[in-house]
């Protein structure tokens, strides 16, 4: 295996023997890093240049670089030859995503979505409840992650104005919330209604470059009538939520401080089966490997992602994190963005498992990000294009110096 990115990156590297699989190789442009990374991995050899990189003796590559890179580097490394496990978004175009699903199904090779949050104990308990038929079919969902941040925090992670967490609107980033929804039922999402909330000026410490909203929520339609609430990102109040309402019952996390990993369960009286009880509260352990999990990051989910894409690759069958389910909630994002700029209109959510729905969309390369400016480009806030003051650019910068960060 060999990873891109060296930032987060090395939390695949550091997980990758517990997977059975061996690192190889690292590579990233921020050459500084890259030393640090080699004195933690001596043996491993190193590049900058991402297309010698691929020429390395291995099988995969992790994607680990930016958000809203991996698409491009995911379709170079599928056809070399090598099986892809992208983090957090799959594409930032929909013709990156054409380009994408193309790529996998011409190479052959295993292609898996790096969502870490499906794989906390209590939600692969709850996709386990669901398939045992405890709550009956989905109804209906709900579902967030929010992680509020001060400006200081943020520009420690985002320097440069340019940087992509300083552009990205907040619905890009909806997969933490989402993808549990469709792990545990199995459903796509078939169409959104999203809004935008812009940031307030009466809190002046959030974002100091930030070109774009504070959160957002969608109204997300999904491909067996049911329907699921989603909400992000920055409010007040940091932790993650997952309803999922059925035919016969209720499950869900618990939302206190310190419980969210605990899981509640509720039936009606009538509908009652033997050995069930109107309401259980408990700690769900990990279905396997609970000791290599607990020792993982982001509440196991960093051993998880690891632990399925190796065992995808062994199999030769694709996760259930495949291309087309990364898609499916990348589009969520992209999408529900025109919906919030179009005042929550509707618009459908295209099935890229289908050559004849992809030719629609492989020239539309729409994108608010700074890269690709030009006519016609949306902006990253329902405000439009914000433009921050002086002083903050200042503050910011001064946050960037002490990083060893020079550009502007």
């Amino acid at each position: 295996m060999g990873v891109i990115g060296v930032g987060r990156g090395i939390n695949f590297a550091l997980g990758a023997q517990h997977a059975g699989m061996k690192l190889v190789a690292l590579c990233d442009v921020w050459k500084e890093k890259l030393k640090e990374a080699a004195r933690r991995f001596p043996g491993v050899g190193t590049y900058t240049d991402y297309d010698r990189f691929l020429k390395h003796d291995m099988d995969a590559v992790v994607l680990a670089n930016f958000f809203h890179e991996h698409a491009p580097f995911a379709v170079k490394a599928l056809d070399a030859g090598l099986h892809v496990m992208s983090e957090t978004s799959a594409c930032k175009t929909p013709a990156e995503g054409v380009a994408l699903a193309r790529a996998v199904e011409r190479s052959k090779r295993i292609y898996m979505l790096a969502e870490n949050y499906c794989y906390m104990a209590y939600i692969q308990e709850m996709r386990r409840l669901y398939q045992a038929g405890a709550i009956g079919e989905f109804q209906m969902g709900e579902c967030e992650y929010m992680h509020p941040m001060l400006a200081r925090e943020m520009a420690a992670i985002s320097p440069g104005i340019n940087h992509w967490r300083n552009w990205i609107p907040p619905i890009y980033y909806n997969t933490h919330a989402l993808a549990p929804i469709m792990f545990i039922t199995g459903t796509r999402p078939v169409c959104v209604n999203a809004r935008g909330v812009p940031g307030s000026p009466a809190d002046p410490e959030r974002f100091w470059t930030r070109r774009a909203d504070i959160g957002f929520h969608i109204l997300c339609a999904m491909d067996n009538r049911a329907v699921t609430v989603v909400n992000g990102i920055s409010y007040r109040g940091h932790g993650n939520w997952y309803r999922v309402h059925g035919t016969r019952g209720l499950m869900e996390n618990l939302r206190a401080h310190g419980e969210q990993g605990k899981l509640r369960v509720t039936h009606e009286r009538y509908d009652l089966r033997p050995g069930e009880v109107l309401e259980k509260i408990y700690t769900p352990e990990f279905p396997m490997h609970a000791d290599l999990a607990a020792r993982a990051g982001h509440g196991g989910g960093d051993f998880f992602t690891n632990y399925h894409f190796a065992e995808a690759i062994r199999s030769g069958r694709q996760p259930f994190l495949d291309v087309y389910r990364a898609l499916d909630m990348t589009l969520v994002g992209i999408l529900g963005w025109r919906s919030c700029l179009q005042n929550g209109a509707p618009v459908d959510i295209p099935d890229f498992r289908k050559e004849s729905v992809r030719k629609r969309y492989e020239n539309d390369h729409g994108s608010p990000f700074p890269e690709d400016a030009g006519p016609g480009q949306p902006p990253s806030s329902i405000l439009g294009f914000i433009e921050p003051s002086r002083e903050n650019l200042r503050k910011a910068r001064q946050v960037w110096r002490k990083l060893g960060y020079r550009g502007t």
